[in-house]
């Protein structure tokens, strides 16, 4: 087992990682930019060093200062949490190359399912059900043309190295692709330095369901069953739950065994996600992997008692994977509510700044986790998640109402946060019944109106 590990990020996954290293015994190393040099978890870090200013293109996205920094401090392996490096191939190759373990997948498997257009041949290859679009990238406008006349409009466009919706536009007419084709390149090459971008079939309002796997350097990969992302905007996740109301138990296996069978394939190592849309007749389709831990992975840890960022850490250090399929079950329900310094009754505008007010919600079958208290400063300069409220209980019923009182009971100020929408959204009929999409939001909230209850 590793003795001292790196965490490579900031915030609410910097705490969870420390917190799971301190009860296994392993020193922690917290690198922060200038911006977070008062961060309230650093103080639980053993070690923490500063690797440069504010911009993230100069401190949590500087491989170059985080490796140097695991050299100083002789660590055994960098966790890179979520964002940032997390998905990098080059990063864990750098990593390997001086003798350091990164707490991830293999550089190969990363890249077999990072890209998004090399994920969909491999999905293929695996006999797993992809949307009707393009099999390589898109060089030419006329191709796109040919093919959304063969497939039919809708289309969307997808940036390959694409993530939170940047790169992707909706096409209803030819003209309508023509202009998303430039507007996707040109977004997608200032995100992620890469143009390269596919044509997919856009299907009309679907349900975003994903599978979380875990598998060890031995061959054995497991599920943990799925969460449920549709409650989202502008791709964006803003509501996770499990097991998805929307899905039979047939569905949920077979959706189950896809993800595994493709994990395989990419002889994947560690926790990874593999994401599907589930239309209006059940059908299922695969549209990305995420080669890293996610954001909302304590739903999963809730639903089946396993500590994923243990495991992670135990797969990377080389340890066999004990858990049996057969043994991993889905008990109760649990829902995660990401909230956030946004107004989202003005287009969610971020609002940062200092919190003075601060009251979290607790109770039986309630987690929040997050690094914010009162007095605790909320930064322009990164993503403007203040933490993740996960509540579970025996039922989704009961699951619900939980969350509607502990949202109730929440407390932050002055500054705004999306705590009244997500009241809103999880006390709406159509959310209680289960009857929500991806479009859902949209449709339902106009986000610049006042609110009504201000």
């Amino acid at each position: 087992m590793f003795t001292r590990i790196l965490i490579a990020n900031r915030g609410e996954i910097a705490l969870r990682i420390i917190r799971a290293c301190r009860e296994m015994g392993i020193q922690t190393v917290c690198v922060y930019s200038e911006e977070d040099r008062h961060a309230s978890y650093l103080a639980l870090a053993n070690h923490a060093v500063c690797i440069g200013p504010a911009p993230s293109s100069e401190s949590y996205l500087r491989a170059d200062r985080i490796i140097s920094a695991a050299e100083v401090y002789n660590v055994d392996a960098i966790h890179p949490g979520y964002g940032f490096l997390a998905e990098n191939a080059q990063f864990v190759e750098q990593c390997l190359d001086s003798r350091i373990q990164f707490i991830g997948p293999s550089a190969e498997s990363m890249r077999m399912l990072g890209d998004k257009s090399a994920a969909k041949k491999l999905a293929r290859s695996a006999k797993v059900p992809t949307v009707p679009g393009s099999a390589d990238l898109i060089e030419e406008d006329d191709e796109a043309v040919q093919l959304a006349k063969k497939i039919g409009y809708p289309v969307i466009v997808k940036a390959t190295a694409g993530g939170g919706g940047r790169g992707m536009r909706i096409a209803h007419n030819e003209a309508n692709l023509r202009s998303s084709l430039r507007q996707a390149r040109q977004e997608a090459d200032a995100a992620f330095k890469n143009p390269g971008i596919y044509l997919e079939k856009f299907i009309e309002r679907p349900r975003h369901v994903e599978v979380q796997i875990l598998g060890d350097r031995h061959g054995t990969i497991v599920h943990l069953f799925e969460r449920d992302c549709t409650i989202q905007r502008r791709y964006q996740k803003l509501i996770e739950e499990s097991p998805s109301p929307a899905i039979d138990s047939h569905t949920r296996e077979e959706l189950c065994k896809a993800a595994v069978r493709l994990c395989h394939l990419a002889k994947y190592s560690n926790a990874g996600t593999v994401e599907f849309l589930i239309d209006a007749k059940k059908n299922y389709y695969f549209i990305e992997a995420n080669t890293r831990i996610q954001v909302e992975h304590p739903v999963t840890e809730w639903i089946t008692g396993i500590d994923l960022i243990k495991w992670q850490i135990r797969i990377a250090a080389g340890d066999t994977l004990t858990l049996k399929q057969r043994d991993i079950t889905q008990n109760g329900a649990a829902i995660e509510c990401r909230i956030n310094a946004e107004d989202p009754y003005h287009n969610f505008r971020p609002c940062p700044g200092k919190i003075e007010t601060f009251r979290a919600p607790g109770g039986f079958g309630v987690r929040w986790d997050s690094f914010v208290g009162a007095g605790t400063t909320i930064s322009p300069k990164y993503d403007s998640m203040i933490g993740k409220l996960v509540v579970h209980r025996p039922t989704r019923a009961e699951a619900i109402q939980c969350m509607i009182r502990c949202l109730d009971e929440f407390q932050i100020g002055p500054i705004l946060t999306t705590i009244p929408f997500h009241r809103e959204v999880i006390a709406h009929p159509d959310f209680v019944n289960g009857n929500v999409d991806t479009g859902f939001v949209d449709r339902n909230w106009n986000t610049n109106a006042p609110n009504p209850k201000s």
